[in-house]
Order: structure tokens, then sequence, then C-alpha cells
């Protein structure tokens, strides 16, 4: 077993390598799926207002305490918190972020496969004389087979540990450098083309236009929610990432332009989605089906909807690669720090029994559909297991450790760089992560476990 020597740690090479991988981190699926369904189902523009405002007012601040921790603990998340609270039970709300990052990537390459095969799809042009009903038949009896979701799975974690395997700088900072960029690009390009739809504007006022007749207490807890699911909160992934920033990274600014790069790709989402949606006379809330069944079948009615459909689905699978990356750091950085292996041991054994659980999640879908506890599937119990318990509570413990244990001076010190820069709104950040932002986390816990109903 090798001995590890923290001060000659892997770490990030510039501000861009940070804040494209730690985007990287916060965009997703979550952005480019969940966003858009979650915004059509909550009622379009009055949901974004509520989901800016929580993102600036509990996103940008739990993000910062992430990255303070990890850069004050310069460890993994289990290690951070071991470190900065010696002796004293901390170090388990690290291992919750870890057990929970294992969980995630063992369902969500679940969905990243079926990027893979849409790509494919799009390519063979297997869209083209479909009708919707043609194509949700196609896209159920995909998502109920064996070989080939599981082929797709395991090409996709594949993708993933090739990427962590090579380490911090030449893996997870060189290809988000280039991943992220190219993300944005194609956004770009399906936006423009969606809103160049004949009726599109209908689409753009859905998403832009507050009905505040939509705002129940229901809608603000789901808006609170998925701020925090679109920022990598409570996982252990910014605690990870924030141990490899510098000493001399403005973390303020970092978290702010993190926040905001994640935020312009679930709105360019919406802006993709939307004016093609209502312009093509579909519905805005079709939840699950909306990326593989809705989408397909407006590619299929669209002038150039071959070339588009490839776009598109090539977008989904980076935005799927660049969080995947980030989550499999997580597991990969505890066992080469607190199990002392080395990276491509520790690589190999956390993808592999990653990717031997997931299979069990893919198959939810199909051979073992049937298999069911507490009325879930094996899907359905590691998404509600970590959405709803231990990210939830990851976020709780880890603000309050930081306001309320480790105290001002740390906060000071490390948002200040040790006195070299000037933070203004210092106290306001100090009051958020002691009062506004536990009792806002804890009310996203209460509602999305049902324990409070609205």
């Amino acid at each position: 077993m090798a001995n590890i020597d923290f001060s000659k740690r892997d770490s990030f090479g510039s501000k861009f390598g940070v804040i494209a991988a730690t985007a990287g981190s916060a965009v997703g699926l979550g952005n480019i799926w969940r966003f858009p369904y979650v915004a059509g189902e909550s009622g379009g523009g009055a949901f974004v207002l509520i989901y800016l405002g929580f993102i600036l007012l509990i996103g940008v601040p739990v993000m910062l305490s992430e990255f303070i921790i990890g850069r004050r603990g310069q460890q993994n998340a289990f290690g951070s918190f071991k470190k900065l609270a010696p002796g004293k039970p901390w170090y388990l709300v690290g291992l919750m972020g870890i057990i929970a990052a294992f969980l995630i990537l063992a369902f969500y390459s679940t969905i990243a496969g079926w990027t893979l095969e849409y790509i494919m799809q799009s390519i063979t042009n297997s869209f083209n004389g479909k009708n919707s009903a043609e194509l949700k038949q196609s896209f159920e009896i995909f998502q109920s087979g064996t070989f080939r979701p599981i082929l797709w799975q395991l090409i996709f974690m594949g993708l993933t540990a090739w990427i962590v395997f090579s380490g911090i700088k030449d893996g997870i900072e060189k290809s988000t450098k280039i991943l992220m960029p190219l993300l944005f690009v194609l956004i770009i390009i399906l936006c423009i083309r969606a809103v160049t739809l004949p009726g599109a504007i209908e689409g753009l006022e859905f998403l832009f236009k507050p009905d505040f007749s939509k705002i129940t207490w229901g809608v603000v807890l789901e808006a609170l929610g998925q701020a925090a699911f679109s920022l990598s909160i409570g996982m252990g992934a910014l605690i990870t990432y924030g141990s490899y920033i510098g000493k001399d990274n403005n973390l303020s600014t970092t978290a702010i332009q993190v926040s905001l790069a994640d935020t312009a790709i679930a709105l360019l989402a919406g802006v993709m989605i939307f004016p093609a949606v209502f312009s093509f006379g579909l519905k805005p809330d079709e939840g699950f089906g909306l990326v593989f069944i809705v989408l397909p079948n407006i590619f299929e009615q669209m002038a150039g909807g071959y070339f588009f459909s490839i776009i598109f689905f090539i977008l989904l699978a980076v935005a799927a690669l660049t969080s995947t990356i980030s989550v499999l750091e997580v597991v990969v950085a505890y066992f080469v720090e607190e199990l002392k292996m080395s990276r491509k041991k520790a690589t190999i054994i956390g993808s592999v029994s990653i990717s031997a659980i997931g299979v069990f999640c893919t198959l939810s879908f199909g051979g073992l559909s049937n298999f069911k506890i507490f009325n879930k599937t094996v899907f359905g119990i590691f998404d509600y297991l970590s959405a709803n318990i231990l990210l939830p509570i990851g976020a709780f413990l880890i603000v309050i450790f930081l306001g309320w244990f480790l105290g001002k001076k740390v906060i000071v010190d490390e948002l200040s760089n040790n006195g070299t820069l000037k933070n203004r709104l210092l106290g306001l950040f100090i009051f958020i992560i002691k009062f506004i932002a536990p009792v806002a986390i804890a009310m996203v816990f209460l509602y999305s476990t049902g324990i409070i109903k609205l």
C-alpha cells in the first residue's frame, strides 16, 4: 500500500480549468433533461424566476461552503471532515457523500447510456417515418431490453473511468476544457434553430413570462430542490474538487461563475426545447419522455432534423459525461487517500463495482421491473435515497458544520485568501449559511420525503 503525500496532490492547473471542471460537475442531465420538464410541469416562467432566486440565495452560498471545506481540508470529502474536526463524528458527513456518489453514478449511468443509444439512432436515421406512438414504443422496447442498455451503460462508464484514470490535470481538467466549450457551442446552435421555428415565440413566453397564478408552496419547494439538484450540492463532488483548487484562487468568484454557467445552460436548454415543443403543438409537461420521445418526434418533422438530432444527443452525452467524471472522482479520491490505493487501481475498482450495481438499475426497466422494495425498483430506490435523503441531509450538515462548527476565522481565511482579498458580502454569507440555508434545505427534505404536504 502506498503512503499518500498530500503536499504533492494533483490539482487544477489553471483558473479556466477550475471553472470548466466544476461547472462540468454541476452541468448535467439535470439541466438539459430535468430542468425543462420540471419547469414545464410547474408553470414555466414563474418557476424559472423562483429558481433563479434560489440559485443566488441558497445555491451559491452552499456551493461556496463545500469549496471552503474542500480547500481547507485539502483531501477527499471524508478526509477533509476528518482533518478539520479530528476526533469528532463529522467525517460521517463526508462518508455519506461518498455513498451518495456511489448510488447516483449507479443509476445516472443508466440514463447516460441511453444518450449513446440515441446518438446511434440519430446517425442511422432511426426516427425517420415514425409517429409519436411509434417513437414511444421503440423507446420502451429499448428501455426494457437487456443487452443494448447494459452495453451502452458499460461503455459510458468506461469513458468516465478513462478520463478519471488520467488524474486531475491530465484527465479531468484537460477533458472538461474541451467538453464544456463544445457543450456551449452545441446548445447555442440548437437554440438558434429552435427560435427560428414557426410559433417559437409561444415557447419563449411560456419560459420567460411568469404566470404567478401557478405558484404554490409545492412549486416553490420544487424550484429550491431543482436548484440544489442542479448544482451537485451535498454529495462531496464540490468538496473533492474544492480540494484541488489552488490557494490563490478566489473562491467567491469561482462559485458565482460556476453557478452562472450552470444556470445559463439550464435556461438555454429551455430556449432549445420549449419553442420546438410549442411549434409542433406538443405539451411542455411530458416528463421523462420529453427528451427521448417528444424531441425525436420534433426532429423528424423539422427541416434539417437529422443533423439537429445528432447534435442534440451528442450534447446530452457530453453534459452527462462532465457530471459522471466528477461523481466517480468522489469515490476514487476516497479510495486513493483513505484506502491507500494507486489512482489506477482505485479507478478500476470504483468503476467496476459501480457498474456491477448499475446493471441492476438498468434492468429495473426490463427484467427486474417487477422486483420492488417499498413499491420501488432498484433504480427508483437509488434515485429516491440519493436525491430525497442523502443529498439534502448532506447539504444541511455541510452548512451547519461550516457555519456553527468551523466558525468565522476559517471562513474569512479561505474567502479572503488569508487577508489578500476583500469580501464585502462576508456578513451576508455567514448569516445565510447559519440561518437561511439550513431552514431552506430542511424544508426541501421534509417536502421531498412527504413528511410535510403542501
